[in-house]
């Protein structure tokens, strides 16, 4: 009976990350995994991964058109982009530790 149940055992899949490949105005390309999509205010933005060795995330708006092609738009606001990034950390932080 042991032996049923451990041959019906299933492992979750990987999933697998999303890259994309950002090109520069200078030419220098960096491949990112895509984190995830997030509202704020009504607009969306993507967090990115740089493949690069660091812990850093880079953060854009992002819109996607009717046939699924999306642009990845710089957020040039300072107060914008710092309101944008609180709300990524809120969205990232551990439940536990705001229960805190």
């Amino acid at each position: 009976m042991a032996e049923n149940k451990k041959n019906n055992t299933q492992v979750p899949e990987e999933e697998e990350m999303e890259v994309i490949t950002l090109e520069f105005d200078d030419g220098e390309k960096a491949d990112c995994e895509i984190m995830g999509i997030f509202d704020y205010n009504g607009k969306d933005y993507v967090a990115l991964i740089p493949d690069d060795g660091t812990d850093d995330v880079w953060i854009y708006g992002y819109e996607e058109d009717e046939e699924g092609a999306f642009e990845l738009i710089d957020i040039t606001d300072d107060k914008l982009f710092e309101a944008v990034a609180k709300e990524f950390e809120s969205i990232m932080q551990d439940p536990e530790e705001s229960e805190e």
